[in-house]
This record gives structure tokens, C-alpha cells and sequence, in this order.
């Protein structure tokens, strides 16, 4: 391990891991930013989501699988790896001419992000002692924090000055730029144990992952449950007792069943899978009521969640603190009461909320959020053995894109079916589905008959504010099971 320690230049490759994060980070504010007028250009409200989805679910496909290919061959090769399927994937988004080839290379893009995410935080892991972890975790979060002042100011730009088809080129020059740093300056005194790959384990997740992700992410377009759909879950039924049944009998099996033993990891990663089910409504219906609602450009939209990036910072450093002196159970629930008060205010807000208040709302999730993520992330790398780091983390990294993959199905489901519902209910005023596409982009909203912009913002605020109260049902939920937690120390 020293001779590791001697060899890596810890402060250069330190510095890449935030280059990768950030460009991560700038991926999630920018798209989030731009989608109102991604959907003016092309149309696809119905199928927003699957641009969000697509991309989750191919990243939560690959993570276990990088995480367990980290443990068993190292971190560089597979982290270098899935920068260069990210590159390709961002330089093929940013060519899309319609909405099925943009979702097509989101996938690509995903498959990517699938090792970015766990292995960097495997690597922090490697190269800093357990005393100094929390604080590079917090470093790490203020990668976020300056990815949400510029990416959302940055893609707002973009958007209003050029296309947003440029939004995605951004990634190109950083994810090289990372990739150079991780192949100078990461050496890894790593050795390779030829051991027996698990690909039935590995096939079988996959199954799991893919048809019941589909299944939950048509359910959220249609807005409805079809029998036909039942054929998905009976496969991932199917798929995941297979699934259990192999990694039973695997040698080395791709995600070891022992590890939900632990209570304390099984909660720690539902805590983190609910809370990170809850932000991606906060990244991407923010933005949406900044444009479709109060009329704003899409910079202002990305700004509005910007605070969140800052305080996310500090609720890391807070939380890097108060595990020298607080058991996690009482760090999360605090983390949490902050998180549920903020998601209950949203709940309450009127359709005419100043933009200032969203500023001091969004400040508060951030915090709350600085502190959940960063505890839970810290903790499941500490409670397993050294040779499991990377599968634990990819594993907490998974139960977060799950949380944000089911979530914003459930979400579009909800969007869609209120707006539906109340779309009927104004028929007789000449309100029609497609102005719904038209009035998410400032751009296009111009054009709508300036009699109709009121009943069109007030349908669309009810569906938008229906999303956020099941938001605070779903971070309830996370306090309500960081309940039944030991009080664990980690220190």
C-alpha cells in the first residue's frame, strides 16, 4: 500500500477525480436546464422522461458490474474505460437531430457514467486514510457545487445563444482532460488474480435491471398499467431469481448476497436510493416551473437550482465533522428533517411564488442533501472489507440511480395523468395537449394565445405541484426507515 501511496500522485489524481465529477455533475444540470427547450424543439413532452431514463438505466445496468471488475482488475483500466464510452456518447448526443437519437446515445452515454460515479468515490476510498475520507468527500461535493454555478448558467447560454445541441460537447474536453490525468498520475499497485468471471450473475442482473426498469418507465409514459406490461415483471421476476439462485453458487460472485446481511448497509442505501429519488424531481421540475410557469430563460431555470450546489458543499464538510462525534443514525436523521421540511414547503408553494424563495428552498435541500449523500456514501465503505470497497460502493451508487429511475417514472406518470385530467376539464376554453409542449419553452411560449397562458400555466402547475408532494412522501419514507438503524460509529 505505500509503495501505491509513493507511486500515485494522490493530489493530481484527486484533482481528476473532481475533473469527473464535475463533468458529471455539469452532465445532470445541463440537460436539466435545457430540457424545456429540448422538448419545444422536438416535441416530446409524452416522452421527456426517457431522456432522464434511458440514461439511468443503463448506468444502473453497468454499476455493479464496473464496481465488481474494479475490485478484480483495478480501478484505472475500468474508470478510463467508461470515460471514453461517456466522450463518444456526449459527442454523439450533441449530433442528435430527433428525440429517438438523442435517447438512443444517452444510453451510450450512460454505459459510461456507469463506472465514473463508483469508482471514483472507490478511489478516494484507496488512496486517503478513513480520517481524511470525509473531508475529500466534501472536496469532492464542492465539484458539484461549482458544476451547478456554471453548468446551469452555462447551459442556459448555450441554449439561448446557440442550440442545445451544443450542451453536450462540453463533455468532450473534460472527460479527455481526465483521462489524461488518470492515465499519468494513477499507478495502482494492483495484482490481477485470475479468478472465474460470473457472467450468469452478471446476465441475470442485467435481466433484473432492464426489464423491470422498462416495465416502470413505459407505466410512466402511458400513464397507465396495460396486462401486456405484466410480461416485463414476470421476466424480471423471472431474472432476479435466477439471479439469486447463481450468485448462491458463484465462486465470486458479482454482487455478494453477504453484504445485505448488514442492516446498517441495506438502510444506508435505501436512505440514499429515496433521497436521491426525491433531487432528480428537484433537478429537473425546478427548471421546468422557472420556464413553463413564470415565463424565465432557460439560465434563469438552471440558477434557480444553483443554491443547492453551494450548501451541498457544506453539508459534506458538516457531515465529514459529525462523524468523529455522532452515531450515522442521528447524522441522517438530521440530514433528513431538513430535506422533508424543504420538499413540504415546495408542496405549499403558489403558482406566482417570487423566483428568491425557490433560491432559499433550493439552499435548504442542498444541505440536507450534503449531508445524507455524503454520510451514506462514507459509511458503506467503511462497514465491508477492504476487497469488497468497490462492489459496496457501486452498489450504493446503483441504489441511487434506482431511486432516480423509478422516481421519475413515478413522476411522469403523475405529470401526465394530472395535466390529462385537467386538459379535459378546459376543453371548452380551445386549450389543446401540444400548446402543453410549446408553453415548457419560453422560446415557443411567445406564440400561444397570450388569453390562453393562464389556463395552460395552471394546468401545468397542478401536475408540477402533484410531483413535488409525492417528493415529500418519498423523503418521509427515508426518515421512517433510518429509524429501524443500529447506532453505528463508524470512527
Amino acid at each position: 500500500m505505500e509503495r501505491n501511496k509513493k507511486q500515485t500522485n494522490v493530489k493530481i489524481v484527486t484533482v481528476a477525480i473532481f475533473v469527473a465529477t464535475f463533468m458529471t455533475a455539469v452532465e445532470g444540470t445541463i440537460v436539466s436546464t435545457a430540457m424545456p427547450t429540448i422538448i419545444g424543439s422536438l416535441e416530446g413532452i409524452a416522452i421527456m422522461n426517457w431522456v432522464f431514463s434511458i440514461y439511468l438505466l443503463t448506468n444502473a445496468i453497468m454499476t455493479p458490474i464496473y464496481g465488481k471488475l474494479s475490485d478484480m482488475i483495478g480501478r484505472k483500466p475500468i474508470l478510463i474505460t467508461g470515460l471514453l464510452i461517456f466522450v463518444i456518447g456526449s459527442s454523439l448526443c450533441g449530433l442528435s437531430q430527433s428525440m429517438s437519437q438523442l435517447i438512443f446515445f444517452r444510453a451510450i452515454q450512460g454505459i459510461g457514467a456507469g463506472a465514473i460515479m463508483p469508482v471514483t468515490s472507490t478511489i478516494i476510498a484507496d488512496i486517503y486514510p478513513l480520517e481524511k475520507r470525509a473531508k475529500i468527500m466534501g472536496l469532492n461535493g464542492a465539484a458539484w457545487g461549482v458544476a451547478g454555478i456554471f453548468g446551469p448558467l452555462l447551459g442556459g447560454f448555450i441554449v439561448d445563444i446557440l442550440s442545445w445541441h451544443w450542451i453536450f460537447y462540453i463533455n468532450v474536453p473534460i472527460g479527455i482532460a481526465t483521462i489524461v490525468l488518470v492515465t499519468l498520475f494513477l499507478h495502482e499497485d494492483f495484482s490481477y488474480e485470475r479468478k472465474a468471471i460470473d457472467y450468469l450473475g452478471s446476465l441475470t442482473l442485467t435481466g433484473t435491471l432492464l426489464f423491470s426498469l422498462y416495465g416502470i418507465q413505459v407505466i410512466g409514459d402511458k400513464g397507465t398499467f396495460e396486462p401486456l406490461l405484466l410480461i416485463w415483471f414476470v421476466f424480471a421476476i423471472l431474472s432476479f431469481i435466477a439471479f439469486i439462485y447463481v450468485e448462491k453458487r458463484a465462486i465470486d460472485p458479482i454482487l455478494p448476497l453477504s453484504l445485505f446481511n448488514n442492516r446498517t448497509f441495506v438502510i444506508q442505501n435505501t436512505v440514499a436510493a429515496l433521497v436521491s429519488g426525491f433531487l432528480i424531481g428537484v433537478d429537473v421540475y425546478i427548471p421546468m416551473w422557472m420556464q413553463g410557469l413564470k415565463g424565465l430563460k432557460a439560465a434563469m431555470g438552471g440558477f434557480a437550482i444553483t443554491p443547492m450546489s453551494f450548501t451541498w458543499v457544506l453539508g459534506s464538510f458538516i457531515a465529514g465533522q459529525l462523524m468523529f462525534k455522532q452515531p450515522v443514525k442521528t447524522i441522517l436523521t438530521s440530514s433528513l428533517v431538513i430535506i422533508s421540511i424543504s420538499a413540504l414547503i415546495i408542496t405549499q408553494l403558489p403558482l406566482a411564488t417570487p423566483f428568491y424563495v425557490f433560491l432559499l428552498v433550493t439552499a435548504l435541500i442542498g444541505l440536507g442533501m450534503g449531508l445524507a449523500i455524503t454520510t451514506t456514501t462514507v459509511t458503506i465503505q467503511n462497514i465491508v472489507p477492504k476487497n469488497q470497497i468497490g462492489v459496496a460502493t457501486s452498489v450504493n451508487t446503483l441504489f441511487r440511480i434506482l431511486g432516480q429511475t423509478i422516481m421519475i417514472s413515478i413522476y411522469g406518470i403523475i405529470l401526465n395523468k394530472r395535466m390529462a385530467e385537467q386538459l379535459i376539464l378546459q376543453q371548452a376554453t380551445g386549450v389543446e395537449s401540444k400548446m402543453m409542449n410549446e408553453l415548457i419553452n419560453p422560446l415557443t411560449a411567445i406564440n400561444l394565445d397570450p388569453n390562453l397562458l393562464p389556463i395552460l400555466r395552471n394546468i401545468l402547475y397542478v401536475g408540477v405541484h402533484d410531483v413535488f408532494f409525492y417528493g415529500f412522501i418519498t423523503v418521509a419514507l427515508a426518515l421512517i426507515i433510518n429509524q429501524f438503524d443500529k447506532r453505528v460509529n463508524i470512527y
